[in-house]
This record gives C-alpha cells, sequence and structure tokens, in this order.
C-alpha cells in the first residue's frame, strides 16, 4: 500500500521565538516567502502524499486559512491582471490535496500528537514531518523515504550524524548496516547523555511509520520530559517489526531554532531564482 497520508504535528507553542510567536504560530513563520509548514507540505506531495492531517491546538487558525481558499483574495488578483500572483496563491493546495484537522487538546508530547491521527490514518502506512526540520534536498527527502518504503516495507525513519556534544538533543539510534545508506536499528534511545548514546546517528524530523506503532505509543508511560515519547513508542515496535534508519541526501535546518532558522532564510534566499544575485551582491557589500 503506497504511503498516502502525513501527520503534521503542529500543536507547539513556539515559546522559542517569542514575541514573534505570540499571536502566530512558529509554523507560519517564513522563510524566505514561504511558511515553514507550506514548505513540509510540499516535500509531502512532492513524495505522492494527498492528506495532509494536522494536529494542531489552540491560536493554530491561521494554519487552516493558510491552505484554505481564499475567494477575496483570489477575485481581486484576476480583476488586476495578476495571473502569476494568482498561480502562486492557487498552488499553496492544489485541487487533488486533502486538509484535514484534529485538535491535541493538550501539549502530552511528539507521540501523543501522532497518536491523535490514529483515527483519521486507519490501517495504514503513514509519514510524520515536523515542520520545524526544513528539509532540502535535489530529490525531496520524503520522496526518498518512500522509494526505500516501497522496497522494504517496514518503518524507515531519517537519520544524520550529530555531533557527540549534541545526543542529548536527539533520539539516536543503533544498529546493523544494510548498505551505506540504510541500517536495520535494533536500538532507539530518546536524548542519551553526551558518552552515553549507542551511536551518533541522530533522528532528523521525518518519519514513515506502519500502523503498528499506533499501539505500541498507547502503551507506553510517559518518558522523558513526563510526555509520551514517539521514540519510545518507535523502540517497542522494534520488539514485533523490523524499523530501518535512512542516511538522507540533503540537508537539514533547524528552524526550531533562531540560529538554525536565519541560516535557512539566508541559504534559501541565496538560492532563489530572482532574489538570489541580488541578496549575494547585498552579504558581499556587507563583508567588506
Amino acid at each position: 500500500m503506497p504511503v498516502q497520508k502525513a501527520i503534521f504535528p503542529v500543536a507547539g507553542l513556539g515559546t522559542r521565538f517569542l514575541p514573534a510567536t505570540k499571536a502566530q504560530p512558529k509554523e507560519m513563520l517564513p522563510v524566505v516567502d514561504k511558511p515553514l509548514i507550506q514548505y513540509a507540505v510540499e516535500e509531502a506531495y512532492a513524495a505522492g502524499v494527498r492528506e495532509m492531517i494536522f494536529v494542531t491546538g489552540r491560536h493554530k487558525r491561521p494554519i487552516e486559512d493558510h491552505f484554505d481558499m481564499t475567494y477575496e483574495l483570489e477575485v481581486a488578483l484576476e480583476k488586476a491582471d495578476k495571473h502569476e500572483l494568482l498561480s502562486v496563491v492557487r498552488s499553496v493546495k492544489p485541487d487533488d490535496m486533502e486538509c484535514i484537522y484534529v485538535r491535541q487538546a493538550q501539549a502530552l508530547g511528539l507521540g501523543h500528537a501522532v497518536l491523535c491521527g490514529q483515527r483519521l490514518v486507519g490501517n495504514q502506512p503513514f509519514a510524520v514531518l515536523l515542520a520545524d526540520d526544513l528539509m532540502v534536498g535535489e530529490k525531496p527527502v520524503l520522496k526518498q523515504m518512500v522509494e526505500q518504503y516501497s522496497e522494504w516495507r517496514a518503518s524507515i525513519i531519517a537519520v544524520q550524524e550529530v555531533p557527540a556534544e549534541h545526543t542529548s538533543r536527539y533520539g539516536i539510534v543503533a544498529g546493523t548496516t544494510v548498505n551505506d545508506r540504510l541500517m536495520d536499528i535494533s536500538r532507539i534511545v530518546e536524548k542519551p547523555a553526551a558518552g552515553e548514546a549507542p551511536s551518533l546517528l541522530g533522528v532528523a524530523g521525518r518519519y514513515i511509520l506502519t500502523p503498528g506503532v499506533f499501539h505500541e505509543i498507547a502503551s507506553q508511560p510517559r518518558g522523558v520530559g513526563g510526555e509520551i515519547q514517539l521514540t519510545d513508542g518507535i523502540a517497542s515496535l522494534l520488539r514485533r517489526e523490523k524499523v530501518f534508519a535512512y542516511r538522507y541526501e540533503g540537508k537539514r535546518y533547524d528552524c526550531g531554532s533562531k540560529e538554525g532558522f536565519l541560516e535557512a532564510n539566508v541559504e534559501l534566499a541565496l538560492g532563489h531564482p530572482e532574489l538570489g544575485p541580488g541578496f549575494r551582491e547585498f552579504l558581499k557589500r556587507l563583508s567588506l
């Protein structure tokens, strides 16, 4: 069965970006000319996903509005013969894409957020994309993972090498090497202290999971930080199913941090077909 559904956990408060996130969701913060959540949705769409499930919380209405039709804006652009801008507005939600919203009433962790989408996912494989992690690849990262899923028919987790002193920020995996990009996971640990990590392969914000993970998450006690951790559910799933770690081709920007957010804006602006050349010259003048 192909991967046609994706869960986007977007209920977080975005406290690291206050006061910018006091009245708007962090997922709506723009990187160059698109909000963070749109990058993640476009990546899922490029991978063949057509049902986008947003697990939201209070004050997240702007996300729903962004993917809704804006009749007045479209009419105004059409009357003004601004057809290029009209196509940009309409491209945000293609006609064959469905957006569904479900509330996470309490912030009980990533595992709990994923569990909120269980009824909508049903008995199908599904993707999870964290909008904080802006992933850029020549081939979209989730598309790479969907291709791996098609071959192995098992859960696939995106991973990357992380500095030893940063293991406490990530879920860390260990296991048996299958090939230069794939590992058969035998162990996954949530945020181990430096020196206690089983490897330096940290989980990035992209997952393809089988529906069996829902039962495992629901059976978990609260883990690190008093939250229901997705990592713990996956660790439990390992007892019943194979789970693979995939070293993706591309780059991840940690837009949950201000530094990563600024890096993403600068690098993506430099690569922008219209803005890039002028922005590059501006940066050169700054460095003189």
